[in-house]
């Protein structure tokens, strides 16, 4: 088992993912190379930093992957209100988890720079 799997906000970005394609599915085809497109760049991102800043050296460069990773988190928290913004789709449970998943991240980047 890799480190990443192991840890929890790892593990909820998954949920994330897969709440955001749900949503994807609900979105108008005309927005699969604009809004779809992106909002699954994004969310994918949030796991995929997460991941490689686990393999860092140190814990400056697993921050700094953890920052991009919570910058990806915001991306997708402005893609899913504009979704809802414009197509009226309920995004509530998809917050919920963006929610969870930046506290998580807030934690985690607290806690290593605690360590440092």
């Amino acid at each position: 088992m890799y480190k990443f799997e192991r840890l929890i906000v790892w593990q909820k970005s998954l949920i994330l993912i897969e709440s955001i394609y749900a949503v994807c599915k609900i979105v108008p085809n005309v927005e699969r190379n604009n809004i779809i497109d992106q909002i699954k760049r994004a969310g994918l991102s949030i796991s995929l930093n997460i991941a490689e800043g686990s393999g860092s050296q140190n814990d400056i460069e697993f921050k700094r992957f953890l920052y991009i990773s919570r910058k990806s988190l915001f991306e997708v928290i402005a893609i899913l209100k504009v979704i809802n913004f414009l197509y009226k789709i309920n995004i509530n449970r998809q917050l919920a988890i963006t929610d969870e998943v930046g506290k998580l991240l807030n934690g985690l980047l607290k806690k290593l720079k605690a360590n440092s």
